[in-house]
């Protein structure tokens, strides 16, 4: 504004100047055309009264000095008798010029034209003469210019001068009009206004600053829940525009293993230089959507990719970055336990259908039907367990499962299994006895008994004849642990870790022979997983396993929970 102000001033100073300048130069040009005339005229009528009286002594040069003009001498036919500048011989006949013609005619003259002797632009006043003669004297425009030209180097400096002087009062006149408009605040504008006509500039302003305040505040609302949602997000989020990173939440910083500092601004291949993720944003930009599946550090992650509209136009490209490595494993676990099942069901239907195909068609001895009839009561009661496993299985799996929450004793429960599982752990010369402290835990009945009951079966089934199974519990700062060891055949260490996995047996021969289904620690893992509780497994082979449950504490079960033991032999 300043720079604007100074230059516009500046240009009028100097148009006035020129203007003033150019005004002077034609008002002094018309001055001195007069001056001159008047000059000329007074020449020729002192140069008449001098011929009049001295008559052509008064054409010596001495005398001659005295005028400034050019003088001529002309006689009553126009011949020229005497010329200061030309040889009168050499001139033409001036009777036709204006000034002679009316001075011959009135006895004086003037005028003003282009000189084709002098190639200038003269001014002549004519007399005439006693004797008939016209004297006439005649000046030059340059006469006119030297007289007018002579000051117009000083005239210049003035100028100049004045110029300088201008700039350097503008320059301060600005500063001073500008200051109050520069330190005037912006925040409160109507506060102190400097001038009245900065008013209606300055309500816009606070109108607009209103209005930004607003908007400010909506977008940084608005940014505020966005980063809430995206931060918060389980899943991996980026933001592009064409090619460059925007925006990206911590889970796909995290996936990445990058900083937001690093890559936001930047090309899409600063995050991760996998081929597919450039792929996907390509794609994207294209207006296509894109869903691909990419390993980073062992995990399987799908990669969304959807084009940004904007009226029409793609400016960007969302990509959603999902972990989907537990659901490819669920996938993988569904298959295998699919095909587990046919296999499982089959085995003991083919043995059913077998035997009852023999009996049918009269190909088994009357005394031997007992035995096979025996043989499709075992293989059809092992199925049933198996559907029950199954069932289990499946509604544990359920995600949707909502059974209610009691307090339960660990004693009771333990109590309740040793009981049932008696009778067979009596075939094996087994016994079983409990040792330890009665205690409660917050959980669901009927999924925590078939977990203490899967444990045990395992415990009995796989034992060797005269053992003993041991089960305890015990109230530990990290919640109620509860134990049941066994001194049976054992587990490998290569395959502790497995024996949670559906239909997986240690000895499979052993399995088929005491009639487990292999889903018995499964259930074990997934009601554990129910009641955010710890499984662990402690095993060495020909001496024993121990399994454990680690149960979290919960604050209504905390003060029921006594330290009497409890150790009995059932």
């Amino acid at each position: 504004m300043k720079r604007k102000i100074f230059v516009n001033t500046v240009i009028l100073v100097i148009a006035t100047m020129v203007v003033t300048f150019l005004s002077s130069i034609f008002f002094m040009y018309q001055k001195l055309t007069d001056q001159t005339f008047d000059q000329v005229q007074e020449e020729s009528a002192y140069l008449k009264e001098m011929l009049d009286s001295m008559g052509t002594e008064a054409l010596e040069e001495d005398f001659l000095t005295k005028i400034r003009g050019r003088v001529t001498l002309v006689d009553e036919t126009g011949k020229v008798l005497f010329d200061t500048y030309e040889d009168p011989k050499t001139m033409s006949n001036h009777s036709n010029r204006p000034e002679i013609a009316a001075a011959l005619r009135s006895g004086s003259g003037k005028a003003s034209r282009y000189s084709e002797t002098l190639s200038q632009k003269s001014y002549y006043a004519a007399y005439l003469l006693e004797n008939g003669n016209v004297v006439r004297v005649g000046v030059t425009m340059d006469s006119v210019y030297s007289i007018l030209f002579s000051g117009f180097a000083i005239m210049i400096c003035v100028l100049f001068a004045i110029l300088l002087v201008s700039l350097w009062f503008i320059s301060k006149t600005t500063d001073r009009m500008l200051a109050p408009i520069n330190q005037m605040n912006l925040e409160e504008p109507l506060e102190d206004v400097p001038y009245d006509e900065l008013l209606p500039l300055l309500r816009r302003i606070a109108d607009q600053k209103n209005q930004l305040e607003q908007q400010v505040q909506e977008i940084r609302s608005q940014r505020q829940e966005y980063l809430a949602i995206t931060e918060n997000m389980k899943d991996g989020l980026i933001v592009t525009g064409l090619y460059r990173v925007l925006s990206i939440n911590k889970a796909a910083m995290d996936v990445f293993q990058i900083t937001e500092k690093e890559c936001v601004g930047e090309d899409i291949i600063v995050v991760h230089r996998h081929p597919v993720l450039k792929e996907i944003v390509t794609g994207a930009l294209e207006g296509k959507q894109q869903e691909r599946v990419i390993e980073i550090r062992g995990r399987d992650y799908q990669l969304l990719g959807n084009p940004v509209l904007v009226s029409g136009k793609i400016t960007g490209a969302v990509i959603f970055v999902l972990d989907v490595t537990e659901r490819k494993k669920a996938e993988l676990m569904r298959q295998e336990f699919s095909a587990n099942v046919s296999h499982e069901l089959k085995t003991p239907l083919m043995s059913i259908s077998g035997y009852a195909e023999l009996i049918k068609d009269g190909m088994v001895q009357q005394e031997d039907i007992a035995e096979f009839a025996g043989r499709i009561y075992s293989e059809a009661a092992r199925l049933t367990t198996l559907v029950q496993d199954i069932i289990r299985l499946s509604k544990l799996d359920d995600e949707s499962l909502q059974l209610e929450k009691e307090e339960l004793d660990l004693y009771e429960l333990s109590k309740e299994v040793m009981e049932v599982l008696r009778p067979e752990a009596q075939k094996q010369n087994i016994s079983l006895a409990f040792s330890g402290k009665r205690c409660r835990i917050w959980g669901m009945r009927q999924i925590v008994y078939e977990m203490l009951y899967n444990v045990c079966d395992n415990a009995v089934h796989y034992n060797v004849p005269g053992g003993n199974v041991t089960l305890s519990t015990e109230i530990r700062p990290d919640g109620i642990l509860w134990k049941a060891k066994d001194t049976g055949i054992g587990i490998p260490s290569e395959e502790q870790e497995r024996i949670f996995e559906r239909f997986y047996r240690v000895d499979k021969s052993h399995s088929r022979a005491t009639g487990g289904t292999g889903l018995g620690l499964s259930i074990v893992k997934h009601g554990a997983l129910l009641h955010d509780a710890k499984v662990t497994v402690e095993s060495q082979v020909g001496v024993g396993t121990t399994i454990s449950i680690l149960f979290p504490i919960e604050n209504d079960t905390v003060e029921n929970n006594t330290v009497k033991n409890n150790t009995k032999e059932i």
